[in-house]
């Protein structure tokens, strides 16, 4: 899925995750909560979606007390890192240049497709102007391509990009795009579907080992019971299952 860190500088791991006496702190999960359906900020002004509920019933079956807490992206590994919170949520593909800085649980999703939007069925995919959201595995994609790279903080700022001539197309996860291409009569879903990274995971700090333990026998639960793809389904409809 989406999300590559192309250069981080690793941090001191100062802060980490403890058990004291059998109990266990309160868990701080970190998302970016601007990548619908994965995660959001609905009208509450509450962290909502696909990874809010997941996270909530995994902080449940691992027995944990958790609390949601939001970062910009192109500081979430970072701010892993550094102690801001315990475990990046947030729509991040397990790769092996981020597995040198955090490590990762079990994946809570298959490998899902990437996939172009432009404002014409003849964008040109593989030598024009492409956009993509900084530091994820589209960009990454993307440089090592023909294409140019267009690069911006936000993914709503590539669909403008898009919608306003910047750019010839936008690549992302195909997830987040097909809603967007839904809705807006110019723009539509182009070329064939690009299949980017390992699966989803949550990323945990590399000196947490319990943790990423408690987190991954959480979502093997869930894959057991069938519940995980229940919410794959509601939320992710098309999106490969376990």
């Amino acid at each position: 899925m989406k999300k590559l860190i192309l250069a981080t500088t690793a941090l001191a791991l100062s802060a980490g995750f403890a058990f004291a006496d059998g109990h266990a702190k309160t868990i701080r999960m970190g998302t970016e909560g601007a990548y619908p359906p994965y995660n959001f900020i609905n009208d509450a002004g509450e962290v909502d979606g696909f990874e809010r509920e997941l996270g909530d019933e995994l902080c449940a079956r691992a027995e944990l007390t958790c609390e949601w807490v939001t970062n910009e992206w192109d500081s979430i590994i970072p701010n892993l890192v550094s102690g801001n919170y315990d475990t990046i949520i947030a729509g991040m593909s397990i790769t092996a240049e981020r597995d040198e800085v955090i490590d990762f649980t079990d994946p809570y999703t298959q490998p899902d497709p990437s996939a172009y939007v432009a404002m014409s069925a003849d964008a040109d995919l593989e030598g024009g102007v492409i956009a993509a959201q900084a530091s994820t595995i589209q960009s990454s994609h993307i440089a090592s391509s023909g294409a140019t790279l267009l690069e911006f903080a936000t993914p709503e700022e590539t669909i403008a990009a898009v919608k306003n001539g910047e750019a010839d197309a936008v690549l992302a996860d195909k997830a987040y795009l097909e809603p967007i291409a839904e809705a807006e009569a110019d723009l539509s879903i182009v070329g064939e579907d690009v299949l980017l990274g390992g699966g989803i995971g949550m990323g945990i700090r590399e000196s947490d080992t319990e943790l990423k333990e408690k987190f991954s026998k959480a979502i093997q639960s869930m894959k057991a019971d069938g519940s995980l793809n229940a919410l794959i389904e509601k939320h992710l409809p098309g999106s490969a299952t376990f």
